[in-house]
């Protein structure tokens, strides 16, 4: 046994890497890091091992990362095992691939893994040019500060306060919420009580010591990754710069994201689809959580949906075209997120609430992921007889039950979008064949907004449909969905709507950016060997679209 120059001890005896192994394999116990570049290891699943043989890695959490592991990126997978932390020497992938809407990964089988002992009493102090923000809140009167981390340990962190009314009533018994921001926006929230308080009335701050609470396996898990890289970047700076010690990407200020073309598109990828980017991945980590036991995570769920109106309020239309422009993530998710827009998009419109508009847009971004839960075969097949279809229905409770601490969301939101999303007004739908009176407006406001999104994407053995193709179907089932809940979807989207796939009558085919006054496309995105986009005169002298055209994302 050997150690390396970050403290971790090398292990190379073939039945303790198989014991570590064994404890990474199970829920929740490992995590992908990849090497000198991201900052926050993800949850993976170590699907099966066996010594001299590659492992398999389900890796569908991982979102852009993938590309990177496909292009040979190295990683480390991360852990805690045997009172300490694990992670494995540099891997490289072998092969990388797409099954059935997941993700897998096969790697070498490792020679040895690293070790490093417990120190739950070490705290990582930030030094100088080293930031990090802290948010501190009051559950119960609502009351926040903002701070600066001054050290991190494995069961608390230090943070100086500006002195206000939340620090002046601070004491042992209260039970606060921290949010700590790093430079490079990864963010870490936990519960705490301030056991330690010194005031500094000169400078008017109040240093604060916090005790966390609730330390589940992967808050532990994060809060290792987190001590680590501020020690290793407090000893990259302490005397200079230490050339053997690679800077820490947790400091590193995040730059906005250039406009990319992803591989497999024949489009431009405009930015607001990767300001959307962490609302999918945190949506297909929670299908991997979900398999793996446990419940939605409500505190995190209401920061996406904070996040979705942000995006609204800052550029609707680039919001709604965005959900267009997924294309790596499950169905899932990708329908989830474009029911969520679309529902808020509309629940602006209607004036709703922004209380009301958060809990709808909750609710609809994880109103699928039951199926997540379902036999992944049963996903797949393209047409499903009775008894496929009841177990299928069976998503609706399976999710019902792992709603977890969502309470925050109201019964009504959550009856109607969860619920009765998929109910029918005709008594036709499921799980509890509702029908007319017994189905609320928004159950029968969700139910349009789902049904339109779902037929324009493509499915398995089904091809998705033109918006015009939707539209002709819903008037030709009038007893099916509320007539005027399609009527106002139709005036507020229009016969173009935003992320449609348009040709006019010269053969211009593009996607629609933007709408006019008129409704008509004031901004339409062309395949990149096109040009990319067109606006302004050269599109307005061509008129109105000729038709609307089935497309799935790009």
């Amino acid at each position: 046994m050997t150690s390396s120059p970050e403290g971790f001890e090398r292990i190379g005896h073939p039945g303790r890497i198989e014991a570590l192994l064994t404890i990474l394999s199970g829920p929740g116990g490992a995590a992908l890091s990849l090497e000198h570049r991201d900052s926050d290891p993800l949850p993976v699943v170590l699907e099966s091992f066996r010594p001299g043989q590659p492992l398999l890695l389900d890796i569908s959490t991982l979102g852009e990362r993938i590309g990177k592991l496909r292009r040979g990126v190295g990683f480390r997978l991360v852990g805690q095992g045997e009172g300490g932390m694990v992670r494995s020497p540099v891997l490289k992938a072998l092969a990388v691939e797409d099954t059935q809407g997941r993700w897998w990964l096969r790697c070498p089988y490792p020679e040895y893994l690293e070790w490093q002992q417990r120190r739950a009493a070490f705290r990582a102090e930030l030094r100088l040019g080293m930031e990090a923000a802290v948010t501190v809140r009051d559950p119960e009167s609502g009351a926040s500060s903002l701070g600066d981390l001054r050290d991190l340990s494995l069961s608390g962190c230090r943070v100086e306060l500006e002195a206000c009314g939340l620090t002046a009533g601070l004491d042992s018994d209260r039970r606060l919420a921290l949010e700590i921001a790093f430079p490079d926006g990864s963010r870490f929230e936990i519960a705490a009580r301030s056991p330690h308080q010194r005031v500094d009335a000169e400078r008017g701050t109040v240093t604060v010591g916090f005790a966390f609470e609730d330390i589940d396996q992967e808050r532990e898990r994060r809060l290792w990754f987190l001590v680590r890289e501020v020690e290793r970047e407090s000893a990259r700076t302490a005397d200079g710069h230490r050339t053997d010690l690679a800077p820490s990407s947790l400091f590193r200020r995040a730059a906005p994201a250039p406009l990319r073309a992803h591989p497999r598109s024949r489009f431009p990828v405009p930015p607001m689809a990767d300001r959307l980017a962490p609302c999918a991945a945190w949506l297909d980590n929670q299908m991997l959580t979900l398999r793996q036991g446990h419940s939605i995570d409500g505190a995190q769920l209401s920061r996406q949906a904070d996040r979705l109106l942000d995006l609204q309020e800052e550029d609707r239309e680039a919001l709604l075209f965005a959900t267009r422009c997924l294309d790596r993530e499950p169905l899932l998710v990708r329908h989830g997120l474009g029911v969520a827009v679309h529902l808020l998009d509309l629940a602006r419109a209607e004036a709703m609430p922004r209380a009301l508009c958060k809990a709808l847009a909750a609710a609809a971004m994880v109103h699928d992921l039951g199926k997540a839960l379902l036999p992944r075969d049963l996903l797949a097949l393209p047409v499903l007889d009775a008894r496929q279809h009841r177990w299928l229905q069976g998503h609706v409770p399976l999710l019902q039950q792992r709603l977890g601490d969502c309470g925050w969301v109201s019964r009504p939101v959550l009856d109607a979008v969860v619920g009765d999303i998929n109910e029918r007004l005709d008594g036709s739908g499921y799980p509890n064949q509702r029908r007319g009176d017994q189905l609320s407006q928004l159950a029968r406001l969700a139910s349009v907004v789902d049904v339109i999104d779902i037929l324009s994407r493509q499915r398995p053995g089904r091809d998705p449909w033109s918006v015009g193709a939707i539209y002709a179907w819903l008037d030709r089932n009038p007893g099916r969905f509320d007539e005027q809940w399609v009527k106002r979807y139709r005036d507020h989207f229009g016969v173009w709507p935003v992320g449609s796939l348009v040709r006019y009558p010269d053969g211009l085919i593009g996607r629609v950016a933007a709408l006019d006054s008129r409704g008509l496309p004031s901004r339409l995105r062309l395949r990149a060997d096109d040009g990319g986009w067109v606006d302004g005169e050269a599109l307005a002298k061509r008129g109105e679209p000729e038709t609307s055209l089935a497309a799935p994302a790009d």
